[in-house]
This record gives structure tokens, C-alpha cells and sequence, in this order.
């Protein structure tokens, strides 16, 4: 009776702990689906405006400009990125688009650089979205009083609170005036603090404006990682026009940067429920007929040039185009080639390493027939005897060791004449594989006998006793020339000399701010 009610509560158990499984089970999976469903209702279609943006590799045109904007002041365009201002004081640039903007939601991305050889910079860059172009302006290159928002990346500090580099959002109705010497915290709708001078990878920023919210996300370019964004700032309920112009603009003040800007990419966001208008529709009838007319002008001309060619070079006509990629056996033939470069090298190393210890022997040599003369002449004659002996053994294995030194320094000579020809029938014509196989072989093994007799006479100048006799002299040591009390007087003259460095660097950091 006792065992049929454990089982029967053990069965109960069983079920419970099954049922409360399977509620949590379902209710998780609901949960997923209803915040993926919503997830994708409220992720926005996200397509490419290239009238709106620009990247390298190829930025600039033959002229200078910018396909699409328009640059002024001391802006450089290249190929790869646009030199806002380059590090030298009183600098100002901007760059804007040509065609206004007429989107209810956008994204831009922002890649860019600023970098100086100070800790300190001036004054720094700015992203813009506003009903007129502000070509030039005290606003970080820009006019002020615009109509629109603006974002900030705010090198220097102004104000003296220590809060830059800061990225700041301000607003304007075309009425407000920027409160330079706060650094417009008074007026930020938006900020936050990011270091973004002198990073190992190019800065991005990411700012979108999406039913009416406008976010900015910031990359500190630590990483390659081009997704690896962080929040910066977030303002709701922001109005701003549908139609405008992009543009970026920077400064240099007293202190100066090197403001580059490499990408920027405008998407435009379409609500999922709304479908993007089509391409054709955005085109003027007008503009689509003026680009047409220069795509033909512009073949035309190509043909002319084709022709004037043909002509100009009539034995070119019909022949192929070479191909751009190296096939397998000039890949072969190339590592071959650097192969022996590699070998050729070392064999002058240890060529050059075979002349010092020729020379090293040779001073040897000398050194131990003039002691033999001299003691030849002062010792008695038992004494002398031994000596003599054992200075003519010593002798005679320095002669050993300078023949053999001399066989491999012309053995060297003949491994180089001998990668010399390999190179030179290299260079006249490919050669073939089974006689590169036949001489690097050849060269392994001459490389390998060179090794084995370097190693026999290191081993035998090593046991061979005859050492211990010549000694060079021990240089004696040298007396102590600095006391202690001028040590301590030179330590307290150089740190004087230190900190009024320091107080000399710090005038002259507070003397470069600048003023407005």
C-alpha cells in the first residue's frame, strides 16, 4: 500500500514538473515571435543614395571636384578622401551637396579622421543638415544661424571644463547664434564625451533621423570592426525640414588638426508598410536628357581616340590583351627566383663573416712569431726548447686553420658564381624545372659541406690547448670619476630644470587658446 502511493505522488510530480515545462515552453516561443514580428514591423527599408555621397577609391575627378558637392575654402579633395582643412592655423573648409535633400527619413554614415601631433587640437568638425548651403562661417567653417541641425565633434575646449573632445547636437531655427564660449553645452539638445583624435582606425558615426528621432552612434575606431558602434546620444520629438543640404565643415583655430574625411553615405528609410518610390521618378526629364547627351559626347570622343590609336599604332591592332594575373609557372619561377636572392644573400653574409675571421687569424699569427722571437732570445735553453715547441704546435694549427678558411672563402666564391649564372639564364629565359630542382640541390649540398667544416674547426679550435698560452691583456678598472655629492648637485640641477619645463609648456598651451 505504501509503495502504490509513492508512485502515484511520484507520478503526480511528474506531470507537474512536464505541464510547468511545457506553459514556459510556449509562452518563450510567443514571446520570440511577437518581438521578432515587431522587430521587423518597426525595422525601416534602408536604400542607397549615391547623389547624396561619396568614398573613395576613386573621389575626386581630373578637375578636382566632386562628383555631386561642391567644396570651398581650404577644402583638398583626393582620391581616396577630402581634406577638410589640413593641420595649419586659421584653416576652414566645407563640403555640400549640389541637390537639395527632400527625405522624411535618413541615415548618414560618417568615416573620418582627425589627427595632430599635439594632446591638444583645434577646433574641430562638424556634419550639417539645413535648408541653405553655409559655405563659409565662424561655425566651424560654417555660417551661423542656420536652419536645421547640426553635429559637432568638438576638439577643443574652450570653456576650460576639461568636457572635450565632445560630440554635441544642436538645433536652430535660423534665429539662434552659437554660444562659442561654452562650447554650445548651453544650447546641445545632445551629448556625450569621445575621444576621437589620433584613434589607430578611422571614426565612424552613425546619425539617424526616423519618426521623428534623431540618434547618433559613434565607432571610437579602436577595432577594424566596422558594426562595432556605441551609444552616443538620442533626442525625441526633434523637428527639423525634409528639405536641405548635407554638408561637413571643420576648423583650426590656434592649435591645428588634419580633418579627413573618407566616406559619407546618405540611405534613404522608408517606413515597411510604404513602398520606396522609384529611381526613374526622382530624375527630371531635363537633367536625364543632359546626362545622356554627355554619356554620348563622351563615347564619341572614346571612339576618336580608338581610331587615332589604330592609327598611330597599326601593329598593336588584333593582338591580345595581356592578362593582368600571373599564371602557376611564372608563380614557380618568381619564388624560384627569390629563393636563390634569399640564399645569395646569406652566402655574402658568411662570406663577409669568413674575411673578419681571416683577418683575426692572421693578427694571431703575427702576434705569436713576434713572441717567439722575443722569448727565442731571453729565456735559457731547456725553457726555451719547451716553449718553442709549443709555439711551433700552435703555429702550425693557425696554418691548418687559415688554409682551411681559405678553401671555403673559395668555395663561397664558387657558390656565388654559381647563383650568378642561375640568375643570369633566369633572366634571359625560363628555365626549366628539372635544372632549378639539379641546382638548388647542388647548392644544399655545397651549403651543407661549408657547415660541417665550420663546425670541425670551431670544434678543434675549441679543444686545442695551445689556447690557454696567448691571453689578450685585461684592461684594468676604470676609477670612478662622478662623487656622490656632484651626482646629487647634477639630480637637483636637472630637476629645476624639469619643472620649469613643465611651467614653461603650460604658459604656452594657455597662450595658443584661441578666441572668437
Amino acid at each position: 500500500m505504501a509503495v502504490s502511493i509513492a508512485q502515484r505522488r511520484a507520478a503526480t510530480a511528474r506531470v507537474l514538473i512536464l505541464t510547468f515545462l511545457t506553459t514556459l515552453i510556449v509562452h518563450c516561443g510567443v514571446a520570440d515571435t511577437s518581438a521578432g514580428a515587431s522587430a521587423s514591423d518597426d525595422a525601416p527599408h534602408r536604400r542607397f543614395e549615391y547623389k547624396y555621397s561619396f568614398k573613395g577609391p576613386h573621389l575626386s575627378q581630373t578637375d578636382g571636384g566632386i562628383p555631386f558637392w561642391i567644396h570651398t575654402g581650404n577644402t583638398i579633395p583626393s582620391a581616396d578622401q577630402v581634406r577638410i582643412t589640413p593641420s595649419l592655423r586659421s584653416q576652414r573648409g566645407t563640403v555640400w551637396t549640389k541637390n537639395k535633400v527632400n527625405f522624411e527619413h535618413w541615415e548618414a554614415e560618417v568615416t573620418f579622421r582627425v589627427s595632430g601631433r599635439g594632446r591638444m587640437g583645434a577646433d574641430g568638425l562638424a556634419v550639417w543638415f539645413t535648408t541653405s548651403q553655409g559655405l563659409d562661417g565662424p561655425v566651424y567653417g560654417a555660417a551661423d544661424q542656420w536652419n536645421g541641425v547640426g553635429i559637432f565633434f568638438d576638439s577643443f575646449d574652450n570653456d576650460g571644463k576639461k568636457n572635450n573632445p565632445a560630440i554635441l547636437v544642436v538645433g536652430n531655427n535660423g534665429n539662434l547664434v552659437y554660444d562659442h564660449q561654452n562650447d554650445g553645452t548651453t544650447q546641445a539638445l545632445g551629448t556625450c564625451l569621445r575621444d576621437f583624435r589620433n584613434k589607430p582606425y578611422p571614426v565612424r558615426a552613425k546619425i539617424t533621423y526616423y519618426k521623428k528621432t534623431l540618434t547618433v552612434m559613434i565607432n571610437n575606431g579602436f577595432t577594424p570592426d566596422k558594426e562595432d558602434y556605441e551609444f552616443c546620444t538620442k533626442i525625441d520629438n526633434m523637428v527639423i525640414p525634409n528639405d536641405g543640404f548635407f554638408g561637413i565643415s571643420a576648423a583650426t583655430g590656434g592649435l591645428a588638426d588634419d580633418h579627413d574625411v573618407l566616406s559619407f553615405l546618405l540611405f534613404r528609410l522608408t517606413e515597411p508598410g510604404q513602398q520606396p518610390p522609384p529611381v526613374e521618378s526622382e530624375i527630371p526629364k531635363e537633367e536625364k536628357d543632359k546626362y545622356q547627351e554627355e554619356f554620348q559626347n563622351f563615347q564619341q570622343e572614346l571612339d576618336k581616340k580608338k581610331e587615332e590609336f589604330q592609327k598611330e599604332h597599326p601593329d598593336v591592332q588584333g593582338e591580345p590583351i595581356e592578362d593582368l594575373y600571373e599564371t602557376v609557372n611564372d608563380r614557380e619561377i618568381r619564388q624560384v627566383f627569390e629563393g636563390q636572392n634569399r640564399i645569395h644573400l646569406e652566402i655574402k653574409q658568411l662570406h663577409r663573416q669568413l674575411a673578419m675571421i681571416l683577418d683575426e687569424q692572421r693578427r694571431y699569427v703575427s702576434v705569436i712569431t713576434d713572441e717567439v722571437a722575443k722569448k727565442g732570445t731571453n729565456t735559457e735553453s731547456g725553457q726555451g726548447d719547451s716553449a718553442s715547441q709549443q709555439l711551433g704546435s700552435v703555429m702550425a694549427t693557425q696554418q691548418e686553420v687559415l688554409k682551411n678558411l681559405n678553401e671555403l672563402r673559395n668555395s663561397f666564391y664558387e657558390s656565388l658564381k654559381q647563383i650568378g649564372s642561375v640568375q643570369h639564364q633566369g633572366n634571359a629565359g625560363s628555365m626549366g624545372t628539372y635544372e632549378t630542382i639539379q641546382h638548388f640541390n647542388d647548392l644544399k649540398e655545397h651549403l651543407h659541406t661549408v657547415r660541417r667544416d665550420v663546425e670541425h674547426l670551431v670544434q678543434r679550435n675549441a679543444q686545442n690547448p695551445a689556447e690557454k698560452i696567448v691571453k689578450c691583456p685585461e684592461v684594468p678598472p676604470m676609477p670612478s670619476c662622478l662623487s656622490t655629492v656632484h651626482f646629487a648637485i647634477f639630480i637637483v640641477i636637472q630637476s629645476i630644470l624639469f619643472f620649469c619645463y613643465i611651467m614653461y609648456k603650460s604658459q604656452q598651451e594657455a597662450a595658443a587658446k584661441k578666441f572668437f
